[in-house]
């Protein structure tokens, strides 16, 4: 079952063969339809809705997501049914916005942007990114697509994952690090999934921590981040925020966040770009030719 009606055009001769259902509206089809699959691919951004017919699915072996996180598909997947994501698909379109808001916000680009109406000149001299400390947190696919990227603008840049490690030469710090590795830091990107250990990693001590002008990026996912204690330090304007997810999501329209200084807000929007759906039918395109012949899928994920 695929998201795509156009399938056959995009998939090529992967789906040779197969017999094809498609669920691409929010509507589930039938009972009688749903029985019969056997590999699924969700819709992509389309909610439980897209995920609770997993549950009518008695035959279904493999899941392939179009998104990197998974978090929100666990309470679907029925026992025994492999996971997969989309590792890779959006490492570059995230990558371009973490580094993206890194620059709107140090250089206020925002402010300009609500200057124009009424013609108001705000020069002045604003932070550049050049000769910043930025701290990576998270450092997988995704964070290694963001330092690559940062590579150009004359930055020191710090590695953090779950365990530390040598990779390429370069050093990745554990988490239990952070402590010692944020009040050097101008910039923290936030790339961590959604486990139960990164859900609200981001709240009161770790804000604490990062130096007073610091700012936090955020591409990950909003649970990352304790919302009350990013507001309590953003209205002081100790700390400034760029953020692509939030906690609730979407924000509602009178969420303080929106009116917070110092606070720049993407509408998720880190991965969906142009770049996306090509790379994304490419992955479907293999996996299902790797289902097809027997071969181990790619990008499998465990609880």
């Amino acid at each position: 079952m695929l998201p795509w009606p156009d399938y056959g055009e995009a998939l090529g001769d992967a789906t040779d063969g197969l017999q094809v259902a498609v669920f691409d509206g929010p509507t589930a089809p039938p009972d009688e339809v749903l029985a019969q699959v056997e590999f699924f691919v969700p819709q992509y951004m389309g909610g439980a809705a897209s995920l609770e017919p997993m549950r009518r699915m008695p035959r279904l072996t493999a899941v392939q997501t179009l998104t990197a996180g998974v978090d929100n598909v666990w309470p679907y997947l029925p026992p025994g049914v492999s996971l997969h994501n989309a590792a890779g698909v959006h490492d570059a379109s995230t990558a371009e916005l973490a580094v993206a808001l890194m620059l709107a916000s140090l250089r206020r680009i925002d402010d300009f942007a609500r200057a124009m109406p009424t013609g108001e000149w705000i020069s002045g001299r604003y932070d550049a990114l050049a000769d910043k400390t930025v701290l990576i947190v998270g450092y997988g696919r995704v964070g290694q697509a963001i330092e690559a990227r940062l590579g150009g603008f004359e930055v020191d840049v710090v590695r953090v994952a779950r365990t530390a490690r040598t990779e390429e030469g370069l050093e990745v710090h554990a988490y239990d690090r952070l402590p010692q590795l944020l009040p050097a830091a101008d910039v923290v990107v936030l790339v961590v999934p959604l486990t139960e250990q990164t859900t609200g990693m981001v709240d009161a001590a770790f804000l604490t921590q990062m130096r007073t002008g610091a700012l936090l990026v955020n591409v990950a996912r909003g649970p990352v981040v304790v919302t009350g204690d990013l507001l309590a330090e953003t209205a002081s304007g100790r700390l400034r925020a760029a953020l692509d997810v939030t906690d609730p999501e979407p924000l509602p329209p009178q969420h303080p966040l929106w009116r917070s200084p110092g606070v720049l807000i993407s509408p998720h929007v880190g991965g969906n770009t142009s770049a996306f759906l090509p790379r994304a039918r490419r992955l479907v395109a293999e996996q299902l030719r790797r289902w097809r012949t027997g071969e181990p899928l790619v990008n499998r994920m465990t609880a």
